[in-house]
């Protein structure tokens, strides 16, 4: 609701720009928007926030929570003996929540943390070969008309070309797999000795685990299609 909403700003004039949490941004976008530019990317892992230090240190039958189909799959694969209940709200009311016992631990994006300057919770940060981050986590999307070439100058200005080059793979892989904002779909690229690697997770509707691949390679532009060949071989 509060990206079209944006969106619809910028398409009737209102502004130049939209600003959004990249990870919020469906796979399509409106006729006439486009990608400008992206921030340099804030810590893009999910984190576990609660008095134990850390997913592995969490007694059985601790309840965790978290709205995420996502997040929730890749947990319960690796503590299939954790509660992992539901949570909705923004993050001060998930917060308020988890100090008012609805749960004894829950699961956020670092990113969202640090931007509310929240990083003094106690939380312990989750790698991304056990809980792929969703595309595009950690970098904020710059979003305008798409054939307003003056905002876009300035906008590039503004953008490091590989951050920008690993968005695009990450949203390449969320189009591809047609997932959403509730799907259980997570991507990863960052930069690399050999130029990039990309992590990709995905667990399907109605299946019981989810499948991860890593794949590497100088030209970004093949990275989504390897990793989702390499999906479906293992599938």
């Amino acid at each position: 609701m509060f990206v079209k909403e944006l969106e619809q700003a910028v398409l009737n004039g209102e502004a130049h720009l939209a600003v959004h949490s990249a990870k919020d941004l469906p796979a399509e976008m409106p006729e006439g928007l486009g990608l400008l530019g992206v921030s340099d990317r804030a810590d893009a892992r999910d984190v576990v926030i609660g008095e134990e230090a850390g997913l592995m240190a969490l007694p059985a039958a601790t309840r965790v929570a978290t709205g995420s189909p996502r997040r929730a799959a890749q947990i319960a694969e690796v503590r299939p003996d954790l509660d992992i209940i539901d949570i909705r709200g923004n993050v001060g009311t998930r917060l308020k929540k988890l100090e008012e016992g609805y749960a004894e631990a829950i699961v956020l994006a670092a990113a969202g943390l640090e931007r509310l300057g929240l990083v003094d919770q106690p939380s312990v940060a989750l790698p991304v070969d056990i809980c792929t981050p969703a595309p595009g986590q950690g970098y904020l999307a710059l979003q305008g008309r798409s054939d307003d070439m003056e905002t876009r100058a300035i906008v590039e200005r503004l953008t490091d070309p590989h951050d920008f080059t690993c968005l695009h793979v990450e949203r390449q892989v969320l189009a591809e797999l047609g997932g959403g904002c509730l799907s259980a779909i997570g991507a990863h690229c960052e930069r690399h000795d050999i130029g990039f690697a990309l992590t990709v997770y995905e667990r399907p509707d109605g299946e019981r685990e989810g499948t991860r691949v890593k794949v590497e390679g100088a030209d970004a532009g093949t990275l989504a299609s390897e990793a989702i060949a390499r999906l479906r071989a293992d599938d």
